[in-house]
Formats: C-alpha cells, structure tokens, sequence
C-alpha cells in the first residue's frame, strides 16, 4: 500500500527564545525535523512533503540535506495546523494509498504505532494517535462513544466537563489521501483562536457518513518540543532509550550514563564501549570495535577488531579498517587508515591515506593545509613514520619506507628509502656549563643593584 506522508515545520517556536527555528534545534545530534522524517522514511512513502513558514529557505534546506527527493511546500500566513496541511494539497492532490500527518516538533513517534494507524484504517475511514495523559494540560481532548470518535475538542473550546478527559490528542492523523485533502478543504476557521483546526475532520468527516478511530500510544512517544526545558528533557530520553538498545543488541557499555549517542548512531553487537564517549552524527562502529574513554567521534566508520582511544578524536572522513589502532590524543580527519596501522598517540592525520600495518609515530603531523587550499598525504604499506614528522603535502611515503625522527618531509620518499629531514646537529664542548655561569652571574648582579 502506497503512503504519503506531510510533515507540519511551519511554526516559530517562540517558547524556545532562539532565532532558529524551532524544528532546527538539534536533538541527538540532529534537527527536531530529522527525527520525525526518520520516522516518516521507515514508512517507504511514496510521496514526503515539508510544509514550511518560519525560516523556510533553512527549514526546506535541513529537509533536502535529509533526502533531496523531499518537496517543500510554504505556509505564509499560518492560520493552524489544518491550513498547513491544505498548503500540501496540490503536491498530492493524485496521491493513490494513504496520508499520514505528523509534527516536526514530536520527535518520538514511532513506526509501529504509524503502522497500527494504517491498519486501523480498515476500521475506520479517519484514525487519531491519542493517548493518556497523567496531566492533560492544555493538549486538545478525543471524544469517544465506545470503540468510535466523535470529535477533537481542543483545549480553548472545550467546556468544563471536556477539559476533565485524560485520552488526548497527539496531532497525528492517517486517512486515505483523497479523503484527507477532502475534508481539510472544508474547514473553517470559526473557533476561538479564528484557525483552521485540522481537528475538525472528525466531525466534518462523520457529518458526511465516515467513521474516525483512535489508536492508542505511550505517552511518552507524543512528547512535543516548545521550551528549552522540553528539548532537554528529550534529550535525557532519547539517550536513556538508545542506551537500553545498545545493550539490549549486546554492545557493551562500561558506563553507560556517559555515553551519548547520535539519531544515526549504528554500534555493532560484541562492541565495548568505554566512559564519556559522544557519538557525533554519521558514525558505525561495527562489532569487535573497542572505543575507549572520552573520544569524540562524528562522521567516522571503525571496523571489526580497530581500537580508538583513549581521548581520541574522529572527524568526518575517517575510515579505519579492521585491527587500526588509534591511541590517546590522535585526531584522525578525512583519512583511510588501511587493515593493521598504528597511530599510538599525539599526531594528526588529515586529509590522508595510510598502507596497511603502517606505524605512525608519536607527534607525525600531516600538513595538509597551506592556508588555501588542502593537500593529500599518501603513506605506502608498511611504512614507518618516525616520531615527530611533519609530513608536508602534497607528499608520498613509498612502502616499507621509513623517515627519520624529527623530520619535515617536503619531497617524496620512494619504496624501501629512509628520508631524513632535519638541520644539522652541531655540538660546542663545555658551552652549556660556561652560559648557565654566565646566565647565573648576570642574574646575582642584577639583584644587587635592587
């Protein structure tokens, strides 16, 4: 069955005091927006549409950085949840299968509950996500008689005994597409706030004969950001869960309160994962991987058997291929490191390619930039950099070639060669002894004439 899905990231967020946009915020490591296209790509749809208003051109361009098949649509003026969705009606207007309407702002729903609204749907011609709430606030409130819904009241309409119900509504809502589209079209705004209320389908839909349904979530899966408290409170939860899942899929966690993860984060099984580990956007560690204490990594693939840390940095770019081992105070950016190279500790490599079982030694740096423009590092198989080498590229380290300790490599090394790249050492007997004297008396004189 065909889906489509309209995500609603039209509104301001004026709670949150920011001059982004709400939807942008990020939450594990991601825009709010991202989580709830998260949810909406597990679907498969056929057709996924943005409607935008505050910050559009930013809005529109976090959407396409999700997938660039994604359409935009604006929303200006915004005049409620029910005239965002109608701003998605020429876009889907011959959309075959089911819509499904979901909320930039509500980063949690989940693709089992979107798939229960769909098969809900054979039930009923409009399905709610509802839920109970333990403190209903000012969430608009389901009307039910038995297994039907007779409408959303929302919370400036309802009277006393309305307000009183604790089955909420989440916003959420799946009806076929063309019955959708149908139904927005006939609202009104004639309520308190003088919006068009995409809440009023219920009953324009059951005026014209349709049935409405609820399905049922956990509260906890409808949580909306507005304030900072909120997205900080998401957070928390959102780390708590994948923490759960990590070890539940058997990746150790050593401490696992300290370690943060990422929406995209992926940690194979048989994984161990050290304290105060944060996981940038874009990382895999697949299973065998150890990644010891306070690393920081983003944008970084770590395959089977490759150790990182401790207090090690992976930028975007970093590749490292089984058995790699990179130590304390390495930062690795925009690299392949081949099968078995060692990195043990203080040294960069940037902008690089590392031959397989290659040592690196303590303090190598990789020059890669010379204000400009930056320029690739090459290091052949079985190459040994010696400690303290600025490698400045563009340059290449043959295999099985070797540079000398505290040397700055310009040119390249060929196969097999040792390069040695440092001034000449000249030493002046007795000259240390007589300075220090020297340094001594000037010192002593100095002081006697305070």
């Amino acid at each position: 069955m065909q889906v489509s899905v309209i995500v609603l990231a039209a509104g301001q967020g004026t709670r949150m005091n920011s001059d982004l946009p709400k939807v942008l915020h990020p939450l594990a490591g991601a825009p709010l927006l991202h989580h709830a296209l998260t949810a909406a790509r597990a679907l498969g749809p056929a057709r996924l549409v943005v409607v935008t208003g505050h910050g559009a051109e930013a809005v529109a361009a976090a959407a396409r950085a999700f997938d660039d098949s994604i359409e935009t649509v604006l929303q200006d003026p915004q005049r409620g949840t029910g005239h965002a969705v109608a701003q998605a009606a020429p876009l889907l207007a011959d959309a075959p299968g089911e819509a499904i309407v979901l909320y930039a702002d509500t980063p949690f729903i989940g693709e089992a509950t979107l798939r229960a609204m769909i098969e809900a749907r054979q039930r009923h011609a409009v399905v709610v996500l509802g839920f109970h709430a333990a403190d209903p606030g000012r969430y608009g409130r389901l009307l039910t008689r038995g297994d039907d819904l007779l409408a959303i009241r929302e919370w400036k309409d309802a009277n006393e005994a309305e307000r009183a119900i604790t089955l909420c509504n989440s916003g959420v809502i799946c009806a076929e597409a063309t019955t959708l589209l149908a139904l927005v079209g006939a609202l009104a705004d004639d309520n308190a706030a003088g919006e068009y209320y995409l809440t009023d389908i219920v009953e324009i839909a059951r005026a014209r004969g349709l049935g409405a349904g609820v399905v049922l979530c956990d509260a906890a899966e409808t949580l909306g950001i507005n304030t900072r408290q909120q997205l900080a409170a998401a957070e928390a939860a959102f780390q708590t869960r994948a923490r759960a899942l990590a070890l539940e899929t058997g990746v150790t966690l050593t401490a696992p309160d300290t370690v943060f993860f990422a929406l995209d984060t992926h940690v194979g099984r048989d994984a161990v994962i050290g304290p105060n580990v944060i996981f940038g956007p874009g990382v895999t560690v697949e299973s065998g991987a150890e990644i010891r204490g306070f690393c920081h990594l983003e944008g970084c693939h770590i395959s089977r058997g490759a150790t990182v840390g401790p207090f090690a940095r992976l930028r975007p770019g970093a590749e490292l291929a089984e058995d790699v081992h990179i130590g304390n105070f390495v930062e690795i950016k925009n690299a392949i490191l081949d099968q078995g190279v060692k990195v043990g500790h203080l040294s960069y490599i940037g902008d690089a390619w590392v031959g397989e079982h290659s040592n690196i030694g303590a303090g190598t740096v990789t020059c890669n930039y010379d204000g400009v423009t930056k320029h690739r590092t090459t290091i052949g198989k079985r190459a040994f950099i010696g400690s303290d080498t600025m490698l400045v590229a563009p340059v290449t380290v043959g295999d099985d070639a070797m540079t000398a300790s505290g040397s700055t490599i310009t040119e390249d090394v060929p196969a097999e060669a040792l390069a040695i790249g440092r001034a000449r050492q000249v030493n002046r007997p007795g000259l240390a002894t007589r300075m220090l004297e020297k340094f001594k008396a000037a010192r002593a004189e100095k002081a006697k004439r305070q």
